[in-house]
């Protein structure tokens, strides 16, 4: 299974859009004067297998510009919900017709809550063709539900979030396990039941750190440091995790300052890997 994070940032980014705070306007003087760094964080999205995404965000395109993936391919996208960082319907009308040719896959299955379906028909409603209609299917997921399509097979269970009815997701293809948390805050008790019950190893897993290392979380809809190791611990507990799964942190905020000094104390010291743009795992 081949992991590759295309965006490892909040909503805002890293730097953030519109923010003019010292580490943002650091950030950006160095990236126009041609820094290459990692510090630099677009929206959150996870490809697997080049087939399956995890989340579609507004920074897709610079996803498949800036690391040469072939979108067409993928088959099926998970949203875990419908805030527009983690899910960016619009780009979608541009999947047919004479803006897409020779695609790889014919058609893309979306699996999203309701509300997620809900968006994606606001989006496309007005601008997407029914040519292209016909190569986008929908399909509304809940919580606790088991998804199975060709070889892969999918859990899904409730997050901690602001929007309606979040998900995370368990991915298992092939014997190989990958367990997606984010956005979301302190795992909810069901949720840890529901993946405890199950009995299945995660290779890897992604943890919301949006707040890395701030004392305390400002608020209950993501996670730091100390919650993420929280987690993991309660991971461990319910048998998901064992010494030979990856624990990876993302989903990074601006204001949490992640330097690449700060992001390595905090491999160093909980002996986590914290993910940037392009960073791909084998497993």
């Amino acid at each position: 299974m081949k992991i590759e994070y295309l965006g490892t940032g909040a909503a805002e980014g890293v730097p953030a859009i519109f923010c003019n705070c010292a580490y943002c306007k650091g950030l950006r003087a160095r990236l126009a004067a041609g820094e290459r760094t990692k510090e630099l964080r677009t929206r959150m999205q996870v490809l697997i297998d080049g087939e399956l995404s995890v989340d579609f965000p507004p920074d897709a395109y610079a996803h498949m510009t800036a690391r040469g993936v072939d979108f067409s391919a993928i088959r099926y996208l998970l949203v875990t919900h419908s805030h527009m960082d983690h899910f960016y319907a619009h780009d979608f009308i541009l999947r047919g017709y004479k803006y897409a040719q020779d695609m790889a896959a014919d058609t893309l299955t979306i699996y999203g809550n309701r509300e997620v379906c809900d968006v994606f028909r606001e989006c496309t409603r007005r601008e997407m063709k029914d040519s292209v209609k016909a190569n986008v299917h929908t399909m509304p997921v809940g919580a606790f539900e088991e998804i199975a399509f060709d070889d892969w097979r999918v859990y899904s269970m409730p997050a901690q979030h602001s929007s309606k009815d979040p998900l995370l997701y368990l991915i298992e293809r092939n014997g190989k396990r990958y367990l997606h948390l984010c956005d979301t805050g302190r795992i909810p008790d069901d949720s840890m039941e529901f993946l405890k019950a199950l009995k299945k190893r995660a290779d890897v897993v992604s943890c919301d750190c949006t707040f890395l290392w701030e004392e305390a979380a400002p608020d209950a809809r993501h996670m730091g440091l100390k919650e993420a190791a929280r987690t993991a611990e309660r991971l461990r507990r319910a048998g998901v995790m064992d010494d030979g799964t990856k624990f990876v942190i993302t989903h990074f905020s601006h204001n949490s300052r992640p330097s690449q000094e700060a992001v390595e104390r905090a491999e160093r010291e909980y002996g986590f890997i914290a993910a940037y743009d392009g960073m791909t795992l084998e497993i």
